[in-house]
């Protein structure tokens, strides 16, 4: 029998078609769910951790004859992500949950549990691939999730496995009705979890101890256009939901939580080229002098060429070109071709 590996099942496709490979190669496998104790009642579509999830993933390890355990996680999610969640959009900001997600619990948590279970390698269903302990691209750039993995370490990398690196979501959805795995139609699950359908600004309703209040809506010139509901509810660059009527369509261009107003403007105003990025974090080293890297503003932005320059505390990145909405409270990812350098959190756009 060749090493125990931990594998995190979430009961969809990705997870299970991991599991299933890594048995396929003689594996001693292990499968372990994290429960948030989340409903699916009212949801659309499927949930990681929900019940039904963990079900399914149930269903799949006793497909597969493998040990399934089912680890309660609520607490670490409330601390480490929804309470970061909330704070980032009462300050104006835009968080990715998923990426804290990454971080704090899969990564961190889980690998630990797995080494307490005499694993030596914790794998997942993400589309990444791991090569000399550094994070690269996966196969499928569609699919490709390295974005979200930015923030681990060299030290973890040598206890990660991606299983599907080398596969495209077709190959597995494939792969999973060869395996006759009970998942192999089900939907893709939604990003984030904890939201039903997707609400935030509902989430943030019942979650906030504070009153969100209404401001003033502004131009560049500061000339009074409307009332926003609360900065909490806007993100940069959205454009529907003002109720200004303009003649033209508006775009958010700044959310300043400090006089709690909201300026917007023309979809050209929403373009910037350099902003700073704090929470610095690189994966093998950390950058000494300005380089050219290319980087990714959020996940289903294409990446663009810019000069990534270190100071003390902070990287300051300027494009070659004006980027749209770029949004602080997300994350700000460097590659160098198709290996992941680190990134940090956007912070001020300039």
């Amino acid at each position: 029998m060749k090493a125990r590996i931990v594998v995190a099942m979430s009961g969809g496709v990705d997870s299970s078609v991991a599991a299933a490979l890594l048995r396929g190669q003689g594996y001693e496998v292990i499968g372990i769910t994290m429960c948030f104790n989340l409903t699916d009642s009212v949801r659309k579509k499927p949930i990681c951790c929900g019940l039904q999830g963990i079900e399914d993933a149930r269903r799949v390890a006793h497909k597969l004859g493998i040990s399934h355990f089912v680890v309660n996680m609520q607490k670490q999610l409330e601390e480490n992500v929804i309470k970061n969640f909330c704070r980032e959009y009462l300050k104006g900001r835009t968080p990715n949950p998923c990426i804290r997600c990454n971080q704090f619990l899969k990564f961190d948590y889980l690998l630990k549990k797995a080494f307490s279970l005499d694993a030596k390698y914790l794998a997942t269903g993400h589309y990444a691939k791991i090569q000399n302990y550094l994070l690269k691209k996966a196969k499928d750039r569609k699919k490709d999730q390295s974005y979200f993995l930015y923030r681990l370490t060299q030290g973890q990398l040598k206890h990660i496995l991606f299983p599907l690196a080398n596969y495209t979501k077709v190959e597995v959805r494939k792969l999973a009705r060869e395996f006759a795995l009970p998942v192999a139609e089900k939907l893709a699950s939604q990003e984030i979890c904890f939201l039903p359908d997707m609400d935030y600004r509902g989430f943030l309703k019942k979650r906030m101890n504070t009153e969100i209040e209404p401001g003033k809506v502004i131009d560049r010139k500061g000339k009074i256009l409307g009332q926003h509901k609360g900065i909490a509810f806007y993100t940069i660059g959205q454009r529907e939901g003002l109720g200004i009527a303009a003649g033209y369509p508006l775009y958010i261009n700044k959310l300043e939580p400090k006089n709690n107003t909201i300026t917007v403007g023309r979809k050209e105003e929403a373009f910037h080229k350099e902003f700073l990025v704090k929470e610095p974090h690189f994966i093998s080293r950390r950058l000494k002098k300005r380089i050219a890297l290319k980087v990714k503003i959020r996940y289903n932005h294409r990446e663009a060429l810019a000069e990534v320059i270190p100071t003390k505390n902070k990287i300051r990145v300027r494009f070659k070109k004006p980027q749209f909405a770029i949004t602080p409270g997300q994350s700000a990812v460097f590659y160098d071709k198709d290996t992941v350098l680190g990134g940090g959190i956007i912070d001020e756009v300039q």
